[in-house]
């Protein structure tokens, strides 16, 4: 007698640094049930205490969808009003990721699927990707849009907010919300690259300049010099400051530490 496996709704793999989180879901458009939500924070969690990932990818299985949103059966079924803060991750917000994210998306990123795209650092997206807010095409509403509007120009986000329309890939990387476009079928390897080409840099830094991007718009100007001065000051200090220019100047690749 043979007893029946369940898929996992979320999946982990390590591949020459890059941790790649897949919802699991294809036949149900990747969507956010119970089990992916746990399974998002527990692979975020996973991704953070793994000192060999520098880098988190995250995508869908399949071709049809990144993540097609809530669970509306799920909602339904349980009457969900308010979800709360930590319905699922929000890089920064309720899980910090010190190390860098790119979102993957191999299909329709929509609602939810949409916020988990706003929250990593890069984009990459097939070309048939589509791109929506579309809460209010089912009553729902979309507060974790707020920082929207300084990843894209607002009356961009005001559109996507009010329509629910979909953005194609292309208008999604000339509004400045992905940063690259390629066929479905390069997606993966070209994810891998761009996500090798930064685990390849020294880590310190990388964290610093992911953590300086943001410090604009969370106060003025003056507040982000000096604190991005205060973020820096350990990477000038590190032994990785010393190792990058004598591996320039012995002719060798740099041997990072990460201190």
């Amino acid at each position: 007698m043979t007893t029946a496996t369940t898929a996992p709704a979320v999946t982990y793999e390590l591949d020459d640094g890059v941790a790649w989180l897949t919802i699991n879901r294809p036949d149900a458009r990747n969507c956010l049930s119970r089990a992916v939500r746990e399974g998002l924070f527990d692979g975020v969690r996973r991704f953070n205490d793994d000192d060999a990932a520098k880098v988190l990818v995250l995508t869908g299985a399949g071709d049809r969808a990144f993540c097609a949103g809530g669970d509306l059966k799920e909602m339904a079924e349980e009457g969900l009003q308010v979800p709360p803060v930590d319905y699922v991750p929000q890089f920064g917000r309720n899980i910090e990721v010190d190390k860098p994210t790119i979102a993957a998306v191999n299909g329709a990123a929509l609602a939810g699927g949409f916020l988990l795209v706003q929250t990593c650092d890069l984009v990459v997206a097939a070309e048939h990707a589509r791109f929506a807010i579309s809460e209010v095409k089912v009553g729902r509403g979309a507060p974790w849009a707020a920082p929207l509007p300084w990843l894209i120009p607002p009356r961009v986000a005001m559109e996507m907010l009010l329509t629910g329309d979909m953005l194609s890939a292309e208008r999604a990387r000339d509004a400045g919300l992905v940063n690259l476009v390629v066929p479905a079928g390069e997606l993966r390897d070209a994810t891998q690259q761009l996500a090798r080409r930064i685990a390849d840099n020294a880590p310190l830094s990388v964290r610093a300049g992911k953590r300086t991007v943001r410090l604009i718009a969370e106060s003025g100007l003056s507040a982000a010099y000096d604190e991005a001065e205060r973020i820096w000051e350990p990477v000038y200090l590190s032994r990785d400051a010393q190792e990058g220019p004598a591996a320039f100047r012995e002719k060798r690749q740099p041997r990072w530490e990460g201190r």
